[in-house]
């Protein structure tokens, strides 16, 4: 084992990388520096120590110079000083280029989505439509608090928009639905995962997203997933790999239609409910009452902090313009209109 590190450290020797030769060169500078200006000028000045060597030597390196100790021999001036001033001045060259260049590099390989990401509690937005409805999305999730942190990804994306870049999303490149682009996103350790369909109203977008949700729940079951669908019939295979909540964007298009219809001005109502950035919008809160209470004294309650009860919530079946007698059991959730979610509910 130890010949084994010795033969792989020896290797990388051969070939050192800049970092380790800028240290190198800069240690045997301040070596033969302070050295040879105490050689030199000591004899000349008995009160010369060490650290004043060493501090005409990191002066004289960084091309500062301030003049508080100088040689004055001829060996210290032209067999140390004066290699000193002029290695001093490519060394400083040689620092702000590798410095320039590690920039650069970083720089472009998070443009490109080349990074491994090391974040925790983010959102990752997995495939790239287009560019307003990601903004669209990024908006609706910073009103709710979860916009601070995002990561797209996609396999098709060369470089992240510079819109999206000024907004602060960071960008991974690769197959969303392999574990080597999960990792890289920082799957494990996120808040949440968006699934959005690569080529809307294309019902073959599905089988994308399904094998990215599979690998996401593989990977991070505890991680919250929301997928976007295109057939309601594949609703149920999304289910059935363990995404947490399905948006079938295609199974709306009709009831949109037929309420615009009957009830002009219909949609303007439920793109205000159904947005966080605009005013009143849906709320679930939670009921943590002990045994079964009233829905009219949850509404109360609910009235009291300026929502309005509409309905309840037990699993996935959905109760509206529910009886102020109908009884509401613990984990049940009271669907309500206000401005902000409410606490769980205790009465």
């Amino acid at each position: 084992m130890m010949f084994q590190i010795l033969r792989t450290f020896f290797a990388r020797m051969k070939d050192p990388p800049g970092a380790i030769r800028v240290l190198v060169l800069l240690a045997g500078l301040i070596c033969y520096g302070t050295t040879g200006f105490l050689f030199f000028e000591l004899p000349q000045n008995p009160d010369l120590q060490w650290s004043d060597g060493l501090w005409w030597t990191l002066a004289t390196l960084t091309t500062v110079g301030y003049g508080d100790i100088s040689p004055a021999t001829m060996g210290g001036r032209y067999a140390v000083a004066a290699p000193m001033m002029l290695v001093g001045i490519g060394l400083l060259g040689y620092i702000l280029s590798l410095a320039a260049a590690s920039l650069v590099e970083a720089r472009s390989r998070d443009i490109s989505g080349l990074s491994t990401m090391k974040m925790s509690g983010h959102v990752v937005v997995i495939n790239y439509p287009n560019e307003e409805k990601v903004h669209r999305l990024l908006d609706e999730l910073a009103h709710g608090g979860l916009g601070t942190d995002v990561v797209l990804v996609d396999e098709d994306l060369a470089e992240i928009p510079p819109a999206l870049l000024k907004r602060g999303v960071r960008y991974v490149r690769g197959n969303p639905s392999r574990d080597e682009t999960l990792s890289r996103a920082a799957i494990d350790d996120s808040a949440l995962a968006l699934v959005l369909c690569k080529r809307p109203g294309d019902p073959h977008s599905d089988d994308l997203n399904l094998a990215i949700t599979l690998a996401i729940e593989g990977r991070a079951p505890d991680v919250r997933t929301v997928a976007e669908c295109i057939d309601p019939a594949h609703e149920e295979l999304f289910r059935k790999a363990g995404c947490d909540s399905i948006v079938c964007t295609s199974r709306f298009d009709a009831h949109f239609l037929g309420s615009e219809a009957l009830n002009p001005g219909a949609q303007d109502v439920v793109d205000e409910l159904m947005s966080v950035a605009r005013g009143q919008r849906f709320c679930f809160t939670r009921v943590e009452a002990k045994g079964e209470t009233s829905f009219g004294e949850l509404s109360a309650l609910c009235a009291a902090e300026g929502h309005i009860p509409i309905g309840v919530r037990r699993g996935r079946k959905v109760e509206l313009n529910v009886s102020a007698r109908a009884k509401v059991s613990a984990g049940d959730e009271l669907i309500t209109i206000g401005s902000t979610p409410l606490d769980p509910l205790r009465a």
